[in-house]
């Protein structure tokens, strides 16, 4: 008797015998690949960058959620492994596809990652195959993009020669908590069994529970909806913490108190801005597509305006600052405390402490930074390399110090001790008592 795909599919998981492929081995491909490796998935990465190809190959890390020894052993087992060569894909069986989006220059979605990797695979895919699309996108491309593209190229129809669906990834850098193992799933696909099979699948290798939606739109909407929420209250908290400044009340103590309230408040802090990849990025994919149902998404949109404003609004707060020591922003020397988006982490994608130290060099100022996890950044085609040592001397030099992001392993107390003055948009120096010459958002 003749069996489904949907059966061979399922008893291919229960056996461990499904051969997994990742395009894209970033902070989300490569976490993603090793759980599936570490589940007995014999599992091969793609990318096009063929140092990182090589650094898997040879069982060196290079992303901070993932485990070096696991990673090595995985390789020297034969159960991981990476090429540049899209032709793997004829020989897998489950496909998640984790490349970049990004904004263009119009601040516009650009999903030409999405549409290349879909094309290459395409001219590749075979029977029998799940296609997964876990890259943050707006609602409509795995049905109004992926689909057909994957269906042309390879003459295939999906739904009955192949499943697919959208499980948005949820990586958190640096949390120590929840990371790709542990983190909860969603998956949509498109028709109930590519849902139960790619779900499936999830659970075959995961912890966290896996929340099936009725489409792939769903999902898509579900991770905008997680970091829109983020986004807009982040505003709404920037711009308190502006109101508060004229008000001459302390924003953070302000928050404090909020969260005594043990229900109907979560607790969001003001900064210099949004990074990372999704919560600065995801909201403009919204606007994006809403634009073409003639809607505008007007409160995301503020918040959008307040977030982007923080770095100037910060430069503003470091003039200010300056002025009271009867300094200028110009010809002054300013020390920057951090260029990741967040501490404890390497990663400096849309870090707002980069768009913070454009706007200063922009003033005249002097800027340098100090990050003992980012020793060199590339940013708008310069690069610039992290100050080697954090001493008594060198903030002694600065005549502002602006922490820009809150790392554990920085000598703060030090740092009060020798500034001049200090700007600290993080409040990461909130447990130094001393603090005549601190300033904060």
């Amino acid at each position: 008797m003749e069996t489904t795909m949907k059966e061979r599919l399922l008893k291919k998981i229960e056996e461990r015998s499904i051969k997994v492929g990742v395009v894209g081995l970033g902070y989300v491909g490569l976490p993603l690949a090793v759980e599936k490796a570490k589940a007995g998935f014999v599992t091969k990465g793609f990318d096009v960058q063929s140092q990182k190809v090589d650094m898997v190959n040879a069982g060196h890390n290079y992303i901070g959620d993932v485990v070096d020894k696991d990673l090595k052993k995985l390789v020297e087992e034969g159960t991981l492994s990476a090429t540049t060569d899209f032709s793997f894909v004829k020989d897998v069986d489950f496909i998640a596809i984790c490349v970049p989006t990004p904004l263009d220059e119009h601040q516009e979605p650009d999903i030409s990652y999405v549409k290349s990797s879909t094309e290459a695979i395409g001219k590749y895919l075979k029977k029998d195959t799940m296609v997964v699309l876990e890259s943050t996108t707006y609602p409509g491309t795995t049905e109004e993009l992926v689909k057909p593209i994957l269906e042309q190229e390879s003459g295939l129809k999906c739904g009955e020669d192949f499943y697919l669906g959208f499980s948005p990834e949820r990586v958190d850098p640096g949390n120590l908590i929840y990371k790709t193992k542990n983190t909860p799933k969603v998956v949509g696909a498109i028709g109930a069994d590519a849902t139960e099979v790619i779900a499936t699948m999830y659970r075959t290798v995961l912890e966290g529970d896996v929340f099936t939606a009725s489409s792939p739109a769903v999902a898509e909407m579900e991770k905008i909806l997680e970091n829109t929420y983020r986004n807009v209250n982040i505003g709404l908290i920037n711009e308190l913490a502006m109101l508060c400044d004229k008000m001459g009340i302390n924003i953070w103590e302000v928050i404090e108190a909020a969260k005594s309230k043990p229900y109907g408040f979560q607790a969001f802090y003001p900064g210099p801005g949004l990074g990372g990849h999704c919560i600065p990025l995801d909201p403009y994919y919204l606007s994006w597509k809403a634009r073409e149902y003639g809607f505008h998404t007007s409160m995301i949109e503020s918040s959008m305006m307040i977030n982007d404003q923080m770095p100037e609004y910060c430069v503003d707060r470091a003039a200010r600052i300056l002025n009271e020591h009867k300094k200028a922003l110009n010809g002054s020397k300013v020390l920057l405390l951090g260029v990741a988006y967040k501490q404890d982490i390497d990663d400096y994608r849309e870090s707002p402490a980069l768009r913070v130290l454009e706007v200063l060099q922009k003033t005249g100022a002097a800027v340098s930074y100090f990050d003992p996890w980012v020793k060199t950044c590339k940013y708008k085609g310069q690069v610039y390399s992290s100050i080697p040592e954090l001493t008594p001397e060198v903030v002694q030099e600065a005549d502002l110090i602006m922490v820009t992001c809150a790392h554990t392993n920085v000598d703060y107390a030090m740092v009060q001790k020798y500034a001049k003055a200090v700007f600290d948009t993080k409040n990461a120096m909130k447990d130094l008592t001393e603090r005549s010459n601190i300033q904060r958002l």
